[in-house]
């Protein structure tokens, strides 16, 4: 064993007395290059994170972006249904081709590499973990100027990975008016700090229903939090989207870019500066 010279620069990655922190960011592809990356993350399922990742994805097309979705919720991917994509990934020498909607958003998700969209994956943490490594550094994203990663609920592998492998500019916590899981967003946000990824947006779904009849809003699942949430975490910008049965079967149908709503619009904006 050769003497220590105290300058980490020069000691290898399973030296004992590195003190210097190590990036674990990989690298992506030679040909691609993307100027910001946000991820949209839940402390629990089934608030519609994946439908906000979407739309937030078409509100950057509709202003001329050229944007990516990265499905990193690997074990339930749904972003290709909610684009109407049915089609397989093409791959060769080079690297995997990711697939492009209607609108032209670039889409990778592990649902376009089985061979039936309802096949599971049985697979462990450490092989998750590795194919969203291999989303980012396999994929020919080309050049892109918003991708969105859907990451899949909670705080573990995953959003970890994601966390430290991409380098990630903000987050989005998607949340729902119940005060309990208003409370799990504490942990995503508590994850985010313990990461240095700043957390740039709340939205908050299924906030209210607006009767077609009389117009009035009817908080099915209780008072809104949202912006208390926002104001006690320091979060500077926050969203409320109705229940819209419209909106969940026009995701549901793949048709997510016809999507009618300034619900997100602000909260875009803010991602843009």
């Amino acid at each position: 064993m050769s003497e220590c010279t105290h300058d980490c620069s020069t000691c290898g990655k399973d030296c004992g007395s590195r003190t210097q922190p190590q990036s674990f960011l990989e690298q992506p592809h030679a040909t691609t290059h993307v100027k910001k990356v946000i991820a949209v993350v839940s402390g629990t399922g089934g608030v519609g994170k994946s439908m906000v990742t979407a739309m937030l994805a078409v509100l950057a097309a509709r202003k001329g972006y050229s944007t990516a979705v990265l499905d990193a919720d690997i074990t339930g991917p749904s972003i290709p249904k909610s684009f109407g994509i049915k089609d397989r990934a093409l791959a060769d020498d080079d690297g995997i081709y990711p697939a492009q909607t209607k609108t032209g958003i670039k889409v990778m998700s592990l649902n376009m590499l089985l061979e039936n969209e309802t096949d599971p994956v049985v697979w462990r943490g450490p092989v998750i973990a590795g194919t969203v490594k291999q989303f980012w550094s396999d994929v020919l994203w080309g050049d892109v100027d918003y991708m969105f990663i859907d990451c899949p609920p909670g705080t573990g592998d995953v959003p970890l990975t994601v966390f430290q492998s991409i380098p990630v500019d903000g987050i989005v916590v998607v949340t729902s008016p119940q005060e309990l899981v208003s409370m799990i967003v504490g942990k995503a946000v508590r994850m985010a700090e313990l990461m240095n990824v700043p957390v740039l947006g709340l939205v908050e779904n299924m906030s209210y229903f607006e009767c077609p009849d009389c117009g009035g809003k009817h908080e099915i699942f209780g008072k809104s939090h949202v912006e208390e949430t926002a104001k006690q975490y320091g979060i500077p910008a926050f969203a409320k989207m109705p229940m819209d049965p419209t909106l969940a079967a026009g995701v549901d149908a793949g048709m997510t870019e016809l999507f009618d709503g300034d619900y997100l619009d602000k909260l875009f904006e803010s991602l843009e500066g």
